[in-house]
């Protein structure tokens, strides 16, 4: 039976037994070559990396450097002198694979940091120049018990009694952290805390496969201080497939850390253009959001990406298969969605289905959007926001006069916010190119002295413009399911004013908001206003 490698490091420690000759069977030779590193390079465990921003930059740079070489072909030796040597240079590059070997015929121990010359002469080529061999006793048992890689390592590879050595090879960067995770192995524990340090032993960590390391890496690092730059550096962060769910809780909590910071995308939107696609994601995930409308979400997008992407068919790419399925169309205002349509910056095909699955949204009767938003598997794509301004449902006619009606959708918890002055405004809808909207306000009753509700349709200000509007508000209510009509009247508006009713209901707050309510029908309350338009 295979043995258990995801298991934390919480059994006994036998850090009596770290590089030990008395508890140890075999012997492992740590062969540090330049690899992607200049000679004498500083870069491992927080040597030369003052902060994460340095960590990243010096990562990234590795990376552009390793990228070129193999394009340039400078990593790879002469095939015909040194073959097997290149392939195990070229995988151990890519950062896939550790290269490790079993040694027939191994020197005699030497003292750590001793420098040592290795017996192939083909190592001494550019591609695997050996800096210095360090060599330490190691029990088999306790690292392979670890550590999936070295479980294959002593089972597979060692086929005679005699052969007691095996043998790593690593970038000079790494050095520092492997001699740190050798040393949890043992121990469960680490001696430093930096973020940088922590980091490559991260990194080490994965690439040996010991997941006990990487999620006590990872639990180190969710303690310390977050920043916007080492949230996003911890999204970055390279890991197999295998590993993954041990580093997933530092994800998740750079995540909420950025989503937290940017909740108010408005205000911070000039800061948040600037921020990498991983971390934008992280952003419009979130549910708490903000802002004044998805409408707004659905610009930034836009914004983001043509500052991003200059070119047009990666800009569509990242679109469509990245951020178009965080934004959420269905709470996005008919007039908006039409605009999708027409973005050139979009697929067309793709736009018009978002665009259609939100009308057949906002289309459908209110408990289906309710089982919407509620679905584990539909939340994300169906679940407002917390919008400063709640969205419509808006059925505009042109005949036989300009007429809208537009549907306010409240829950019992936004109402009990109300208390005792607050106010809800909704967003915007049009009739006739005017732009009105609703606001829910709690009130004190002129005349009796109690906390009441009240509604009001507003007009947006727009320059002297005096429209005359009849108007009506209703409320479904609990026995009949029906709306039924509150209020009716005309009133001639100008720019910035408003009409409605401090008591809607005619009846105090504590009774509108009491559990028997005739007004909340499964904690929502549905409003209704019309809105029609008869004289020029």
């Amino acid at each position: 039976m295979d043995p258990d490698f995801s298991r934390a490091s919480g059994g006994p420690s036998f850090e009596f037994a770290f590089n030990s000759v008395n508890f140890s069977d075999r012997v492992l030779r740590i062969e540090i070559v330049a690899g992607d590193d200049a000679l004498g390079a500083k870069g491992a465990a927080g040597e030369g990396c003052s902060s994460l921003a340095d960590w990243a930059r010096h990562r990234k740079r590795r990376r552009e450097e390793l990228r070129r070489g193999k394009e340039s072909g400078k990593y790879m030796p002469d095939p015909g002198n040194c073959k097997v040597e290149a392939e195990e240079c070229d995988a151990y590059e890519e950062g896939n694979e550790p290269v490790a070997m079993i040694e027939e015929s191994p020197p005699d121990i030497e003292p750590d940091g001793e420098d040592g010359e290795s017996s192939d002469s083909s190592w001494s080529m550019e591609c695997t120049q050996v800096l210095r061999v360090k060599s330490i006793y190691i029990s088999s048992a306790i690292l392979a018990a670890k550590s999936p890689f070295f479980y294959k390592l002593f089972s597979n590879g060692m086929k005679e009694s005699d052969q007691r050595h095996a043998a790593l090879r690593i970038n000079a960067s790494e050095e520092n952290a492997l001699m740190e995770l050798l040393s949890f192995m043992y121990s469960g524990k680490l001696t430093t805390n930096e973020p940088t340090a922590l980091l490559d032993i991260l990194m080490v960590a994965d690439k040996f496969e010991v997941v006990s390391c990487m999620r006590h890496c990872s639990q180190l690092l969710r303690s310390l201080p977050m920043t916007t730059e080492s949230a996003l550096l911890y999204l970055d962060l390279p890991s197999s497939i295998s590993m993954a769910a041990a580093v997933q809780p530092l994800i998740d909590t750079a995540k909420e850390f950025l989503a937290n910071k940017y909740k108010d995308l408005t205000k911070f939107q000039d800061e948040a253009m600037n921020i990498p696609l991983a971390g934008i994601e992280a952003i419009l995930w979130s549910n708490d959001l903000q802002v004044a409308s998805e409408d707004a979400i659905y610009d930034f997008v836009i914004k983001w990406a043509r500052a991003q992407y200059p070119k047009l068919e990666e800009r569509r790419e990242i679109l469509g298969t990245r951020l178009l399925p965080l934004v959420r169309f269905c709470h996005m205002t008919c007039r908006k969605l039409r605009k999708v349509l027409a973005c050139s910056d979009l697929d067309h095909e793709q736009a018009t289905k978002c665009v259609t699955e939100a009308l057949l949204y906002k289309a459908d009767a209110p408990h289906r959007q309710r089982a919407l938003a509620a679905d584990v598997m539909t939340c994300r794509k169906y679940a407002e926001r917390a919008y400063k301004y709640r969205p419509l449902k808006v059925v505009e006619f042109d005949r036989p006069y300009p007429q809208c009606i537009a549907y306010l959708d409240l829950k019992r918890e936004e109402c009990s916010r109300l208390f005792p002055s607050g106010r809800i405004y909704s967003q915007a809808f049009h009739l006739a190119g005017q732009g009105f909207f609703l606001s829910a306000h709690c009130n004190m009753d002129q005349q009796s002295a109690f906390y009441c509700f009240g509604l009001f349709l507003g007009m947006q200000e727009k320059g002297s413009t005096s429209v005359t509007v009849d108007y009506e508000f209703a409320a479904r209510t609990r026995p009949s399911g029906e709306f039924v009509s509150k209020y009716k009247g005309y009133y001639t508006f100008t720019g910035g004013k408003a009409v409605g009713y401090r008591n809607l209901f005619a009846i105090p707050w504590p009774s509108f908001m009491a559990d028997d309510s005739l007004f909340f029908i499964d904690g929502v309350l549905h409003l209704r206003a019309e809105l029609t338009i008869k004289q020029p």
